[in-house]
């Protein structure tokens, strides 16, 4: 009888792991395949493209790429989107902690409704932002260059502080970083002891000296969790940028990839060439961190 059963468990065991790396391969299938057919369209021709959709190029044709790179104008916008994800995401992560911290260790009565804005902001989506946020920056834009052309310092038409310019993109973009950034920060800052900070503060240390040096390098598995989220949002960001800007010098990657929707959508290996030009940094960020990825949200899970 009992080596029925086991024989039984042991087949059931086996079918459970079958249908599982079924599963996954499936997944696995369904988000690799798209990409190798979207790299290997980006080598064809459109003439070789409308003749064969799923095939191999006849000819491999590189100069979609230098042709796509030329007319889409990444040398500017690649820069621009390395400098808005950079920024927005180290600043924003920065931020994140130092309030986490707060509402976790320094907690007081009016923690508790400005931590729930934060939450509340996760609910918020760009699309319901979009409008909103255009009108405050160039509501702004006028009120503050109002009062300065009435004092002579400048022209009213001509001042922008918030509206086409980085400073005002960066402003949107760790603001739209943040409800998620402190909600994950202070649910693993709750983790970590606070007889850390009091023996801390008996030892004569500052909440400053104790954030930085106690609580930043505790909190290593939350900020790759953060950049891991971030990085991909801010590098792939197109809503936002797009009512933010109006100079090509200010643009980011995904409005220049856009470009080729227009009247270059027929154009289908300069337009396939560019979307792998837009996705190759975050493949290699991928390949590069995948380890630290993984075991820094498993980390980040189990503490969370």
């Amino acid at each position: 009888m009992k080596s029925n059963y086991r024989q039984e468990k042991g087949i059931g065991a086996a079918l459970w792991r079958f249908f599982a790396y079924l599963i996954m391969i499936i997944f696995a299938l369904l988000a690799i395949v798209p990409l190798v057919w979207l790299v290997i369209s980006s080598f064809k021709t459109t003439v070789d493209f409308q003749a064969d959709m799923l095939g191999l190029p006849k000819h491999f044709y590189p100069l979609n790429y230098p042709q796509a790179w030329r007319i889409g104008d990444f040398g500017i916008l690649f820069g621009n989107s390395v400098f808005y994800t950079v920024f927005s995401v180290g600043i924003a992560t920065f931020l994140s902690l130092l309030s986490g911290f707060g509402f976790s260790k320094l907690a007081r009565k009016s923690s508790k409704p400005i931590y729930s804005l934060f939450v509340l902001g996760i609910l918020l989506t760009t699309q319901t932002l979009m409008v909103p946020i255009f009108l405050q920056v160039t509501q702004l834009d006028t009120l503050i260059g109002g009062g300065l052309a009435k004092i002579g310092l400048c022209n009213v038409n001509q001042f922008h502080l918030f509206y086409d310019t980085k400073f005002g993109v960066l402003l949107v973009y760790i603001g739209s970083l943040l409800p998620i950034g402190v909600y994950l920060c202070t649910e693993f800052e709750k983790s970590i002891p606070t007889s850390l900070v009091e023996a801390a503060l008996l030892d004569g240390a500052g909440y400053l000296q104790i954030f930085i040096y106690v609580f930043i390098p505790m909190c290593v598995p939350i900020i790759v969790t953060l950049g891991l989220l971030n990085i991909p949002t801010i590098w792939n960001e197109f809503a936002l940028i797009n009512i933010m800007v109006s100079k090509l010098s200010l643009q980011s990657l995904p409005l220049g990839i856009y470009k080729f929707s227009g009247t270059l959508a027929s154009d289908y290996g300069k337009e396939f060439a560019a979307l792998v030009i837009g996705l190759l940094p975050m493949l290699i960020f991928y390949l590069i961190f995948r380890k630290q990825i993984t075991k820094s949200v498993a980390s980040g899970a189990i503490k969370g």
